[in-house]
């Protein structure tokens, strides 16, 4: 099969959803990974098995959905496996699996809500990347993406989980594209602003405001929230071939957020 291959997990809505079709519009298959089942400590809902068929049912033949809990190293591994069991070959991963809690300060965070966020955020990036590397060894271009967040550069006041887990993902990242110099496989993350998603409309939750529209202020130079397509457009470009010379960067599409004070 030359059809290049790839595995986006977190892909039921939001970034995730807008990569799969970023990825199938450029040529790809792609495996369309999400949990699709109520998380015991996150207050919002989750993607839905109906979601995820939706996502794949856009696709047109070129997705398939795969329901895993990325914490879990097994059932991460046993997705690669299936994937590059019924496809042959894996040419790149998006770890776009994420959630979103806080609301305490630093020391008032439990063990449960700390671990759920880590687990997702940070362990799940990581899961991923080890099951998929030995089958993106054998690729011409293989391409790891991570989704990191403004929030990896900054600190936020009650949701330390939050960003100790994306600041956590970057530094990961840059640790894995050195471990894979010389393999020809790439590691990069994207790291979005405010972005229109359901983790977006829970952090507002959290701040006691409005609606996501109230982070505007924080979007400047840009001035407005930012589309989950266009964080898809960046990831799908760190999945080209044109990116070839790219690897422990971190790409911000954050509509200035991490330039100006």
């Amino acid at each position: 099969m030359s059809q290049p291959v790839a595995i986006v997990t977190g892909a039921g809505r939001g970034i995730g959803a807008a990569t799969v079709a970023a990825l199938v519009a450029d040529g790809w298959w792609v495996a369309a990974v999400d949990r699709c089942s109520p998380h015991p400590t996150i207050a919002y809902p989750m993607a839905s098995s109906d979601d995820l068929a939706d996502v794949v049912t856009g696709a047109g033949g070129n997705a398939a959905a795969f329901e895993a809990d990325v914490s879990v190293g097994a059932a991460v591994a046993e997705v690669v496996a299936s994937v590059t069991d019924a496809r042959g070959r894996l040419d790149a991963v998006v770890c776009a699996a994420g959630v979103v809690a806080g609301g305490s300060p630093a020391w008032e965070i439990d063990d449960t809500e700390w671990d759920a966020v880590i687990g997702t955020d940070l362990t799940g990036v990581f899961a991923t990347a080890r099951a998929a590397v030995p089958a993106l060894l054998a690729s011409p271009h293989g391409r790891i993406v991570t989704v990191a967040s403004a929030a990896g550069s900054l600190g936020l006041r009650h949701m330390s989980h939050y960003a100790a887990a994306k600041h956590g993902v970057i530094g990961f990242t840059r640790s894995l594209a050195a471990d894979l110099a010389g393999t020809g496989v790439t590691a990069n993350a994207v790291s979005p602003g405010s972005t229109t998603t359901a983790g977006l409309d829970e952090s507002a939750r959290i701040y006691g405001l409005e609606s996501s529209e109230a982070f505007i202020r924080h979007q400047e130079p840009l001035g407005r929230l930012i589309a989950p397509d266009v964080i898809a457009a960046a990831i799908a470009w760190l999945c080209s071939p044109a990116s070839s010379a790219i690897t422990g960067a971190v790409l911000p599409v954050d509509g200035g957020m991490t330039a100006t004070p």
